[in-house]
């Protein structure tokens, strides 16, 4: 009788502080949604205020819109957001992330197949219209990255290309972005 993604459906605070695990919601989320979020995967249709706040890590899909506050303080992880009406700018809190759009293929992949796995789990009507259109709503969606955390992906990328290992693609990378900060 009401459509899930116009409507809140898991409350305040869902998502805070986790470490690992998957969550895929077919509706909107209160406010706090993925605070202090580390490790964990979501996609969400909505959320409100204070969304992805202090984020360290992991990974959330918003296919709609978000509150006020949306990446306050996040260091890391990544968001990829759905801004079919251009207002996540004003929504956003810059100072620690850059907003951009979604056009790496890599960035491309992750985001359909989390919203096809979406699908799968939840039925999701949303969802479903987007995959349909993909190629057309691609455009309208945004990534949100902390600077630091871009620059660490690339530094690390760059390690492994070398020939490191990853725990050691992660030291070279941490060293030299230290350095490249003129922190000891």
């Amino acid at each position: 009788r009401y459509d899930p993604h116009q409507n809140v459906i898991i409350g305040n605070v869902a998502l805070y502080g986790a470490t690992s695990g998957q969550a895929y919601i077919a509706g909107i989320a209160g406010e706090r949604f993925a605070i202090r979020n580390s490790g964990a995967i979501a996609v969400v249709e909505g959320v409100g205020e204070h969304g992805c706040e202090y984020m360290t890590g992991g990974m959330v899909v918003i296919l709609g819109d978000t509150g006020k506050n949306f990446a306050a303080g996040m260091s890391g992880g990544i968001a990829y957001v759905l801004d079919e009406e251009n207002r996540l700018y004003r929504n956003l809190n810059k100072q620690f992330v850059r907003m951009e759009a979604v056009v790496q293929k890599t960035d491309v992949e992750e985001l359909k197949k989390l919203i096809t796995a979406h699908v799968q789990y939840t039925g999701s009507r949303k969802g479903k219209e987007i995959l349909e259109s993909f190629a057309e709503y691609v455009s309208h969606f945004k990534k949100i990255i902390p600077g630091g955390y871009k620059e660490m992906l690339r530094l690390i990328a760059k390690s492994e290309e070398q020939g490191a290992d990853a725990q050691t693609a992660r030291m070279e990378a941490f060293q030299e972005f230290v350095a490249s900060q003129g922190q000891v």
